[in-house]
């Protein structure tokens, strides 16, 4: 088998990535870091390509990794922070309703249908490895969503609906997917440059974020 699969959304994430696994070229731990684009469904779609590409070329991939930064509950994850994700969740995935959001596991529909429902949990193992190697990441469920949340009503009802939730971003459910349709352990891993709510750019510390994610990335050996 070859190594692992980290996928990214944008070249400045797997750039940040690539420079945290410089000691790794030419060694056998071989890691691919490739980005696949913004959002659950491309992200989804590129990755199960990449996992039947190496599978049909016999060097199939051991493990899959959704990494990048991320949004953060504020007094969950602070901002410059590294996450480490329990599960991932499509947050919104499922219908609204006059008393609230409706999971799309309370919808009625047959469990075959669901595939994997709206959360995939992180590999126990793989969980593990990267928590023995990042002890002072926060641990919780990462969320994924399709449009950035932006004001304090929808973070309320977020936090609300997800109490063990720590960051949002919006390719980890979709990559989490890929893994699981190939029977691939799946962990994801995202640190914090902005915290969630009303959105104010001013706010947003992408530099400390990126330098959050060079120096987590070495856990990924």
């Amino acid at each position: 088998m070859t190594g692992l699969l980290v996928v990214t959304a944008v070249p400045a994430e797997a750039d940040a990535v690539r420079a945290g696994l410089t000691d790794l070229r030419g060694t056998d731990a071989a890691v691919t870091v490739a980005p696949v684009g913004v959002g659950s469904a491309v992200a989804g779609a590129a990755t199960a390509r990449l996992l039947a590409l190496a599978e049909a070329a016999g060097r199939p991939y051991r493990a899959v990794v959704s990494a990048g930064i991320a949004g953060g509950f504020v007094g969950r994850a602070p901002v410059g922070g590294t996450v480490l994700a329990t599960r991932s969740v499509a947050a919104d995935l499922g219908a609204e309703s006059p008393t609230g959001f409706i999971p799309l596991e309370d919808l009625g529909m047959p469990p075959e249908l669901l595939g994997g429902g709206s959360t995939v949990p992180a590999d126990p193992g793989l969980l593990g490895a990267l928590r023995t190697a990042l002890p002072e990441a926060t641990v919780g469920a990462v969320l994924t969503v399709s449009t950035v949340t932006g004001t304090a009503a929808s973070t309320a009802a977020l936090a609300d609906r997800h109490p063990d939730a720590v960051a949002e971003a919006m390719e980890g459910y979709g990559v989490a997917v890929a893994a699981a349709q190939a029977g691939l352990p799946f962990a994801e891993l995202r640190t914090v440059s902005n915290p969630i709510g009303p959105r104010d750019r001013s706010s947003w510390r992408m530099r400390e974020a990126f330098a959050a994610l060079t120096a987590a990335s070495a856990a990924l050996r």
